[in-house]
């Protein structure tokens, strides 16, 4: 039976033999989280507690969702932000934009990753129905007859006994090539955690691919795959697969549970979702870049999250999913701010947060050389009571800010 926990960022949760989250799940948590260098959370005592990282960590048959929160409600609603976290996936293209519609979105998903499992089963179902295409591929083989290029050294070893035998090298033209046993991979790894809705599709892929062949798919692979005119169709499941793989770790690092992990550091999730829900609604007389870098010092760098220009200004947003107190920013996101602020000429900047009860402050001047470089704090708030706040207002309110 699949198991199920929900929890939102920051949060602790601890485990007991008697309950659902069980100290073999702990121990496998533990040694997942110490081959990543301990960043996506924090051990305490019979338990952990969850950093920054959103999204789903699967363990066997149990499913732990870590949630993104921008308020300070106790008993906030986890379907709400479960939604918030799908859509900003969505919009920051971790999942594919085509393959699913706002409908799907309000659709009451067990958990984000049944989102990416149902999107792969569908895609390759498509696939098969639309006919897998063939490949040339190489293939070492004896064989009765001298066919393609004899391989010396293993025709020696291997046809010792048996001369009338050759051991060549030589190309085939079938189905049993590198994107099909990708795929193959992928639906492999979904029998250990597909729930009981999406089973039957999976059974009835597995024997559409009973006859390829299972290898060890690692990123090397991917690397070499060529998407062209020919496969152009195979993309979407391809890039689902490469997720669902790679994010994999079989049971032999992590005891007797399979686990495989989908997470997001919600800053770096945030600061994208900013800007492109500013660069999809932005005025025509602005423009919107994105993680603009220069020179710093020596061989440092300096970034800042989103640079807006029109023909006469300059505006540098930095974005900072924390909750903090609205006339309280840190000295290090201020002086961060008046280094943006010199670097790239720019007049303004914001420093964008999310939105609790707070109120914007107004535009603060830096002490220096009476240049008159100002900044100021910004809230928004992504939700609109029970639902998701449409992006174009959302945009509209930050640009308003500036």
């Amino acid at each position: 039976m699949k198991k199920f926990i929900q929890v939102f960022e920051y949060q602790k949760l601890r485990y007991d033999d008697s309950g659902i989250f069980r100290k073999h799940h702990f121990d496998a948590m533990v040694k997942f989280n110490e081959l990543h260098q301990n960043k996506y959370f924090t051990i305490i005592h019979e338990g952990v507690r969850f950093k920054s990282y959103v999204g789903v960590i699967q363990i066997g048959g149990l499913t732990i969702e870590i949630l993104p929160k921008a308020d300070n409600n106790e008993n906030a609603d986890k379907n709400l932000w479960q939604n918030v976290l799908l859509n900003m996936l969505k919009v920051c293209k971790h999942i594919q934009v085509e393959s699913i519609s706002e409908t799907q979105l309000k659709k009451r998903y067990h958990s984000i990753l049944d989102v990416y499992f149902e999107l792969y089963l569908n895609e390759v179902e498509r696939l098969v129905k639309k006919g897998l295409i063939r490949k040339y591929r190489k293939t070492q083989s004896n064989q009765n007859a001298l066919k393609g290029k004899l391989l010396f050294a293993q025709n020696i070893q291997q046809n010792l006994v048996h001369k009338e035998r050759f051991y060549c090298e030589h190309q085939v033209y079938d189905k049993n090539h590198l994107l099909h046993q990708i795929l193959f991979k992928g639906l492999l790894i979904l029998k250990t955690f597909v729930n009981d809705s999406l089973k039957d599709k999976l059974n009835r892929m597995l024997f559409e691919f009973q006859d390829y062949e299972n290898i060890n798919i690692q990123k090397k692979h991917f690397d070499k795959i060529i998407i062209d005119r020919k496969n152009h169709d195979y993309q979407k499941a391809i890039d689902i697969a490469k997720i669902i793989i790679l994010n994999y770790s079989p049971s032999l690092n992590y005891g007797n549970e399979n686990l495989l992990t989908l997470l997001f550091d919600m800053n770096t999730l945030w600061e994208e979702y900013i800007f492109r829900i500013l660069q999809k609604h932005k005025p025509n007389e602005i423009e919107v870049s994105f993680q603009n870098s220069d020179k710093f010092w020596e061989s440092k760098r300096i970034r800042p999250d989103i640079i807006l220009k029109t023909q006469d200004e300059t505006f540098v947003i930095d974005t900072k999913w924390k909750i903090i107190e609205d006339k309280n920013p840190s000295d290090d996101d201020l002086k961060q701010m008046f280094v943006y602020n010199l670097h790239w000429k720019a007049e303004k900047s914001l420093l964008l947060y999310p939105k609790t009860n707070q109120m914007d402050s107004s535009f603060g001047t830096f002490h220096y050389d009476n240049l008159g470089k100002k900044c100021k704090l910004g809230f928004v708030d992504i939700t609109n009571e029970l639902t998701i706040k449409n992006s174009e207002i959302l945009a509209k309110e930050i640009f308003d800010k500036l």
